[in-house]
């Protein structure tokens, strides 16, 4: 996994200032706790998803670009494939244990990027946060990067499953202090009991934050 060139940090920077600027106006997007997000070093950024704008809204949080996992689906036409690509995107097969991606994972987080995982695979619907899946916690082990928890609220209502525009409303993005891997059971090899107890930690501090970003977007 290459780093991003000077051309495609240009034009991340660019798209992201567009990006935000929009949300400001639009959603009332608000970020609290931005001071969490590290300003160096590798780490994962793992946000609750409830929305397809969930992906632009948290590139709110940091100035520093961000690669993202997408579903192979938004690969499937040239025009899309190279505009994510373009901005540090790469596509993962959901509901397949996709090594490439994994791999891609470990790859951005060594060359000291920031990497955004969404630990609930997929859009949910709802206030709870319910199981996650193990790969955000697996991914932290291997490579010893924290993982920044972000709740997002308001974003169901910007854009609910199966809808087909946006709406006005207000996002609220709360961000969430580091959560760094145990030394112990990090590395090349991560234990299963270690994956899994740091995945159930992410799962209570998600829902915290999304339970307090729900609140001040006024549910």
């Amino acid at each position: 996994m290459t780093r991003l060139s000077r051309v495609q940090l240009l034009w991340y920077a660019f798209v992201r200032g567009v990006i935000v600027a929009f949300c400001r106006g639009f959603w009332r997007l608000r970020v609290e706790g931005g001071e969490h997000v590290p300003t160096s070093g590798p780490f994962i950024l793992a946000p609750v998803h409830r929305s397809n704008v969930d992906t632009p809204l948290v590139c709110a949080v940091t100035r520093r670009p961000l690669r993202y996992m997408g579903k192979d689906a938004m690969w499937k036409y040239r025009a899309s494939a190279w505009f994510f690509t373009s901005l540090g995107g790469f596509p993962v097969h959901r509901g397949t244990a996709d090594r490439e991606a994994l791999r891609s994972c470990v790859e951005v987080l060594a060359g000291d990027e920031a990497l955004v995982m969404f630990p609930e695979g997929t859009r949910q619907s709802g206030p709870l946060v319910e199981e996650l899946f193990d790969g955000t916690a697996y991914v932290s082990l291997r490579t010893r990067a924290p993982i920044v928890p972000v709740g997002i609220g308001g974003s169901e209502r910007a854009m609910p499953k199966g809808a087909k525009m946006i709406h006005p409303g207000r996002v609220h993005l709360v961000v969430g202090p580091p959560i760094h891997p145990p030394t112990s059971g990090s590395g090349a090899r991560a234990p299963r009991r270690a994956v899994r107890e740091l995945t159930i930690r992410l799962r209570d501090e998600l829902q915290v934050l999304f339970d307090e970003a729900s609140i001040k977007a006024g549910k």
